[in-house]
């Protein structure tokens, strides 16, 4: 069977045919050039000049439709990457699994992919060439190289969803449409193109995928698609752990974080990406933690939202604070100190969850700090406290100590203390000194009363010199 005799045969399988696809002129849609950036557009038609066909495609072409604006600029063509490289002296190919090349315009990056035809490989496992610089491989029914070019067409019916295959022409405007994305664009469904148990076993990062356009979008994930969502989750465990961190980025700082979560949880993938705050939010006590979890995800929404910036390192924060307060109430009830017991089980916490989902250390150290800084909240003295308010994460520990409070956690007095003692005078910091914080606890849970004023250490006493020449025993 050749290449062509196999891919008719899945479009079969999948209710779909080889037919003329529906092409859109330019007055009966939306799109317009001026809302693709510039250097798009040039990139568009250096490659139409030279002879190549130039589409615009994927999400870019999605939003401008929904009259959303866009963020990427994907460009397909039936150059190959060493031929668009010839047209671009600021061109560098990159990618192993998907080879691409990416021009540099300015201080933009285009990303070029070549037209891949949905060709597999001959047997599981094995490595099929089709021309020089091309190959595909799987494992296990799993993608791990598609790098086989082919038609405008065969790039449509490869591509993960209905309302991603939709090519916008530069030659004469048009949006090409092969799989039925503009009807599901309509409908609001997220649908996968072809079968969809083997288009996640090809690549289980669709799953996330799937879940993310639907909070993204508003969309209802179709029933084809969806079904399978609840019994291949497992397929993710074998996602290397990097590109999940990618994915769960995209999943967390998108705007939707909230949303996301709820679906991701409803379709049973969170316990494959959290296992601890899976484990965790099945223990909840009195809406604690999943308060908290829910709670830093709408502020993580509302930052995006009003075009604050966000780090990674205080959502980890509080999608492991649970986990790890868990961890560390048996190492305290042994006598270790709070601070103490944070930093084993945060060693622990870390430690388990970086199997699953990569996480640089750029981020899990102002992590581990926002939590260590907590029990410091407790200790309220005038050197520490000062020495607390300029700290360099006081704000992200501080906050994370109101969402705490916000949460249900018994620290509103503390929350207040410190917010009344952010603004005032210098001259009235050292009444609040002077005055104690009513209610303050250990920050992990314990019942015993934290400190609220310094201790001084006990020194030993200094040895009396014996004078010069005295004698000795």
């Amino acid at each position: 069977m050749n290449a062509q005799d196999s891919f008719n045969d899945r479009l079969k399988k999948a209710g779909k045919t080889i037919s003329t696809p529906r092409v859109i002129p330019r007055a009966e849609h939306s799109i317009s050039r001026t809302n693709i950036s510039d250097s798009a557009v040039k990139v568009l038609y250096r490659l139409k000049d030279a002879g190549y066909k130039a589409y615009l495609v994927g999400g870019g072409v999605r939003d401008m439709l929904l009259g959303r604006e866009p963020k990427d600029f994907d460009i397909a063509t039936d150059a190959h990457p060493e031929e668009v490289q010839e047209q671009f002296r600021s061109c560098h190919l990159i990618g192993r699994r998907f080879r691409l090349a990416h021009v540099r315009v300015g201080r933009d990056v285009v990303e070029v992919a070549t037209f891949r035809a949905n060709v597999p490989a001959v047997e599981e496992g094995e490595t099929r060439s089709v021309k020089k610089g091309e190959d595909r491989h799987t494992e296990n029914g799993r993608i791990m190289r598609d790098n086989v070019y082919g038609t405008l067409e065969e790039d449509a019916w490869r591509r993960d969803f209905t309302i991603n295959a939709l090519y916008y022409n530069i030659a004469d405007f048009s949006v090409v449409d092969y799989t039925g994305g503009l009807e599901d664009l309509k409908a609001g469904w997220i649908r996968l193109i072809g079968d969809p148990v083997q288009r996640y076993r090809e690549d289980p990062v669709r799953m996330l995928r799937a879940v993310r356009f639907a909070a993204k979008l508003g969309f209802r994930i179709h029933p084809d698609t969806e079904d399978p969502l609840f019994d291949l989750g497992y397929l993710l465990e074998d996602i290397p752990s990097a590109r999940l961190y990618e994915e769960v980025l995209k999943l967390f700082m998108g705007g939707c974080a909230l949303e996301t979560f709820e679906l991701l949880r409803h379709y049973r993938l969170f316990e494959h990406l959290f296992p601890q705050t899976e484990d965790d939010l099945a223990q909840e006590r009195e809406g604690f933690p999943s308060e908290l979890v829910a709670r830093a995800l709408a502020n993580t929404d509302a930052r995006v939202a009003a075009g604050k910036p966000v780090t990674p390192a205080f959502l980890f924060a509080a999608l492991l604070w649970g986990p790890m307060r868990r961890q560390a109430e048996p190492l305290q009830a042994g006598g270790e100190s709070e601070t103490q017991a944070i930093q084993e089980a945060g060693d622990v916490v870390v430690m388990r969850q970086v199997q699953r989902i990569a996480l640089p250390k750029r981020f899990s150290m102002p992590m581990r700090e926002i939590w260590t800084m907590q029990p410091r909240f407790t200790q309220i003295n005038g050197k520490r406290s000062l020495s607390l308010l300029m700290h360099p994460r006081f704000r992200a520990a501080y906050d994370f100590l109101l969402l705490r409070g916000e949460s249900g956690e018994d620290v509103q007095d503390l929350c207040e203390w410190w917010t009344k003692f952010q603004e005032v005078n210098p001259d009235e910091r050292q009444t609040l000194l002077r005055a104690p914080v009513a209610g303050a606890k250990a920050v992990i849970g314990s019942e015993a009363l934290a400190a609220t004023a310094a201790t001084k250490k006990r020194r030993r006493p200094r040895k009396r010199r014996k004078p010069a020449g005295a004698a000795t025993e």
